[in-house]
């Protein structure tokens, strides 16, 4: 089992960056894939980003492609999502999740606690 702690959330203008981590607790992080989702008020929870146990093959959401780069470091135990040329719609609750495998699933097992991400007009 892993516990992931999601930081690096904040008040951004429009246009700006913000770099997410997720640590996550345990000796077998590298088994798990990780990936990134987020909720805005009054919506549904939706995928953002995922990246595969081994660091490659990482997918996007067609809402961040090109914008959105998701990376892992499986020495610190830690994922990352880098957000470039935000944007008002990118505010959201952003979540840490993982499932023990290659592939992220559709409903991962594992979540994070959340961290606001909040971009001003």
């Amino acid at each position: 089992q892993v516990q992931l702690v999601e930081s690096g959330g904040g008040l951004v203008q429009a246009g700006g960056s913000l770099r997410l981590s997720c640590a996550g607790s345990g000796r077998t992080f590298s088994s798990y894939a990780m990936g990134w989702f987020r909720q805005a008020p009054g919506k549904e929870r939706e995928f953002v980003a995922a990246i595969s146990w081994s660091g490659g093959i990482p997918y996007y959401a067609d809402s961040v492609k090109g914008r959105f780069t998701i990376s892992r470091d499986n020495a610190k135990n830690t994922v990352y999502l880098q957000m470039n040329s935000l944007k008002p719609e990118d505010t959201a609750v952003y979540y840490c999740a993982a499932d023990i495998g290659p592939r992220l699933k559709r409903r991962p097992d594992y979540w994070g606690q959340g961290t606001q991400v909040t971009v001003s007009s």
